[in-house]
């Protein structure tokens, strides 16, 4: 029984200096710089919103997209039909819009707005991506672009803060979300983000462009393009884009398997790493609690990891910061966990009122 404990033990310190060493990491990783773009760079961009119904904040969502301090650029929604909601807060903002047509059959709604726009408005530089739900900084656009005047980028993004608007589930899904940015601090994770993605007009073209227009995931496409050509993403650091939440227990649930959902979709290694990374976690953090109350309290040094974890949620929450996040952040490796276990059995997801098959 000694001799088990021993190997157990021995195990969990394994496990421990995984996780420290990957947090460690990440406390000291120096963040990427951004910047305006250099002088004489000024692309014409095209700025795509597709809409398809209301969200939280669209109305301000959509003032801030026409406030960027970049002055090149139009902004152009894309919607399904004259009957859906979304065109009352596009006239009142005045911004002009085109119903998406049947470019694609095999796509998304989301894709066939963006092939709809890039079709009817080809004669851009630069195209950005903007969902509706984001709510974007002045220089968010520029930020964007900037990161674009280097050949060797083939795509730009960033990484949102989902901010709080309701209960607790709200806050949970902004925890949720700080694994995307702990992903985008490293070259090797980093992934395009499909709510704020900008990319030269060159990189969909002939065969890329056609993998796009049979994607059911914008980012996933893109950023296969990209990767295709050897280009790397560029990342902006900074709090440039919002997306502003009022989740309860039953839209976050659906929204974080579907997200969970289409990372799988676009790579098993995110179900195979994240089992795994999750599962450690778990065990690690119910093993200090246990054997510091059975054995020693020394056990509870087995926590650093987490406290560690801690602090880099509180910093990555900024204002938004509240009391329960310590008591979240505990507990997020659970809801990750049953968001991979149950995302990886789903053969359809559902978004934005249509389902749409999940390819194998």
């Amino acid at each position: 029984m000694y001799i088990a404990l021993d190997l157990f033990i021995a195990f969990l310190s394994l496990v421990w200096l995984g996780l420290m060493l990957i947090n460690l990491s990440g406390l000291r990783r120096k963040s990427e710089t951004s910047a305006e773009p250099p002088e004489g760079y000024n692309p014409r961009v095209l700025v795509i919103l597709p809409c398809k119904g209301t969200d939280v904040t669209l109305d301000s969502n959509i003032k801030s997209l026409k406030a960027q301090s970049y002055q090149n650029f139009m902004l152009v929604a894309v919607v399904d039909n004259k009957e859906d909601p979304a065109i009352k807060a596009l006239n009142e903002n005045m911004v002009d819009y085109v119903f998406a047509k049947g470019v694609c059959t095999a796509c998304s709604g989301k894709v066939r707005a963006i092939a709809t726009a890039y079709e009817t408005y080809n004669d851009y530089d630069i195209y950005v991506i903007a969902d509706s739900d984001v709510e974007a900084r002045r220089d968010w656009l520029s930020k964007l672009v900037a990161k674009l005047a280097d050949p060797s980028v083939g795509i730009s993004t960033t990484f949102p803060l989902f901010r709080p608007k309701a209960g607790f589930w709200s806050r949970v899904k902004m925890a949720w979300g700080f694994v995307g940015d702990g992903m985008m601090e490293s070259g090797l994770t980093r992934f395009g983000w499909g709510g704020s993605l900008a990319f030269r007009k060159d990189l969909l073209k002939g065969e890329a462009y056609e993998d796009f227009k049979k994607s059911l995931s914008d980012d996933i496409a893109i950023s296969r393009a990209s990767r295709k050509r050897n280009l790397k993403i560029g990342y902006v650091p900074e709090r440039i884009a919002a997306v502003n939440s009022d989740d309860g227990f039953g839209k976050f649930w659906e929204w974080s398997n579907r997200q969970t959902a289409l990372s799988i979709m676009g790579s098993r290694r995110v179900f195979r790493f994240g089992v795994v990374i999750y599962s450690l976690d778990i065990i690690l953090l119910i093993s200090s609690i246990v054997l510091s109350v059975a054995i020693s309290y020394l056990y509870l040094v087995l926590l650093a990891p987490f406290a560690i974890g801690i602090i880099k949620t509180y910093k990555r929450a900024g204002p938004e910061k509240s009391a329960d996040l310590w008591l979240i952040y505990l507990f997020i490796n659970f809801v990750y966990l049953a968001n991979l276990i149950t995302a990886s059995r789903m053969k359809a997801i559902k978004w934005r009122g249509n389902q749409y098959k999940l390819k194998d």
